[in-house]
């Protein structure tokens, strides 16, 4: 009977989650001003102020846009109203900590892709801000770029690949995670050994924490989506044009 329960709660934790990673497909890109780091700030400055974009073919096009329509329908029918639910209860400087802890524990992600992009000044960058703000604050505040003047470098293999030459392929939409490109696929599975959470023993921990961090991060950007998606007659191209400058300008950086 016990294993019974068990099975039964991982399944239901394992559903949720899978609702919440929905984060991705969306513009999970949009934090709060304040969190001027994130890469939803960048996503909607490319989409509000560069119109030249990169070639990067759509042949799944019926798929992609299947998929993006079932991203949409989840995030509007089940991650909105939980992140709506959360941020009630939980109060602004809580959520904003909480997510930079998040930010603070991808460390790993962001020091490997430096260094293999040859950025020795911006990994050295990398390791200082972790290491202030793991002391300071335990990652719940950004003490070495707020009050240090340390920059962020945010690279993930994806990037990586990039800065090497290999061509973004083509646009894919997939299900809870959104949209990418064949590169991008490529990249987010490299990353996810380097990704700390990926490595708690404890399934129903594992899934706590992701469930933590999505519906935390989704908080801090209801209404960027919509904004998108107002302001744009085809917000499926409106989407697939702001993901692809955003990564072509991040490559280039």
């Amino acid at each position: 009977m016990e294993r019974q329960q068990k099975m039964l709660c991982c399944t239901g934790v394992g559903i949720v989650v899978s609702l919440l990673v929905l984060i991705c497909s969306l513009p999970a890109m949009a934090d709060e001003r304040q969190l001027s780091y994130s890469e939803a700030d960048d996503l909607f400055a490319e989409y509000e102020a560069d119109d030249r974009q990169p070639a990067v073919p759509d042949p799944l096009y019926w798929f992609n846009y299947s998929m993006y329509h079932f991203n949409d329908k989840l995030y509007f029918w089940g991650l909105k109203p939980l992140a709506q639910g959360y941020k009630i209860v939980a109060p602004p400087v809580l959520r904003r900590g909480i997510h930079n802890f998040f930010y603070n524990a991808l460390f790993p992600v962001r020091f490997v892709n430096n260094l293999l992009q040859g950025k020795i000044t911006s990994t050295g960058n990398e390791f200082s801000i972790f290491m202030i703000n793991t002391m300071g604050s335990l990652g719940f505040a950004r003490i070495a770029q707020d009050e240090h003047g340390f920059k962020d470098s945010r690279e993930d293999l994806g990037q990586t690949l990039g800065s090497y030459g290999v061509g973004q392929g083509f646009y894919l939409v997939l299900p809870f995670l959104g949209p990418c490109t064949l590169r991008d696929v490529a990249g987010k599975a490299g990353d996810y050994f380097l990704n700390p959470t990926g490595y708690i023993d404890s399934t129903e921990v594992r899934m706590g924490v992701t469930a933590l961090d999505v519906v935390n991060g989704t908080s801090l950007r209801i209404g960027d989506y919509e904004a998108l998606k107002e302001a744009s007659f085809d917000p499926y191209i409106a989407l697939k044009d702001a993901y692809v400058q955003l990564r072509q300008n991040q490559v280039e950086q």
